[in-house]
């Protein structure tokens, strides 16, 4: 698949230790605004990459994280969304030659204060048929009964705090054609991220119309 080749470029920003992607955070050039009730943050990285972020302005919750994917020839190709709803999909014919149906499951990640969320959509088998298990190799893994449908996700907000996934953290419902699965946050994963947030509410944040924000 186009999009998993390349969410592949990121796998360095991906696996970092705890102090490395604090690291790589305050030494950013980092621009904030405050639009639509969310504090929007641009990160340009010392190597030139660029991602953003939208926090809730009430609670403080990353809402979403995305990436500036570039070509080869150094070209613009969209956003490799990490966090949040994805970007509208492009017609993947003109791209690989081929055309992903609109049925086939998708996943799309949120996060709370004290919860990491993964909803996969187009699932529409009951509930007992799916198992969801914490791997040796850092992953997530879904499988079901009636082997239909087999998932491994990657967990970039564990494996920057150094961590695996925990069986007992796990939990997971299905309703309406769609698996939620739901991650409690250790405490090592929140105080990184508290960590991290301080750095963001240290930046002085312009409001809407003041400053041209790069978004996604």
């Amino acid at each position: 698949m186009y999009l998993e080749l390349v969410a592949k470029k990121l796998i360095k920003y991906l696996s970092m230790a705890p102090e490395e992607w604090l690291n790589f955070i305050q030494n950013a050039t980092k621009t904030a605004i405050i639009q639509d009730g969310k504090r929007k943050v641009h990160f340009l990285m010392e190597d030139g990459r660029e991602m953003v972020e939208e926090y809730h302005l009430e609670t403080n919750v990353l809402i979403r994280r995305a990436w500036k994917e570039k070509g080869k020839l150094g070209q613009d190709i969209g956003w490799n969304v990490e966090i949040g709803d994805p970007e509208p999909k492009q017609n993947n014919i003109d791209i690989c030659g081929i055309q992903e149906s609109s049925s086939a499951p998708f996943i799309t990640r949120r996060v709370t204060k004290t919860s990491l969320e993964w909803r996969i959509r187009n699932l529409p088998y009951p509930q007992n048929v799916y198992s969801v298990t914490a791997e040796d190799d850092g992953t997530i893994t879904i499988r079901t009964t009636n082997k239909k449908y087999f998932k491994k996700i990657r967990i970039p907000d564990l494996e920057r705090a150094g961590l695996k996934p925990e069986q007992d953290r796990i939990t997971f419902t299905h309703q309406y054609s769609t698996l939620i699965i739901t991650y409690k946050k250790p405490p090592a994963l929140l105080e990184l991220e508290r960590k991290v947030l301080n750095e963001i509410l240290q930046l002085k944040a312009k409001k809407d119309g003041d400053i041209q924000c790069p978004t996604s």
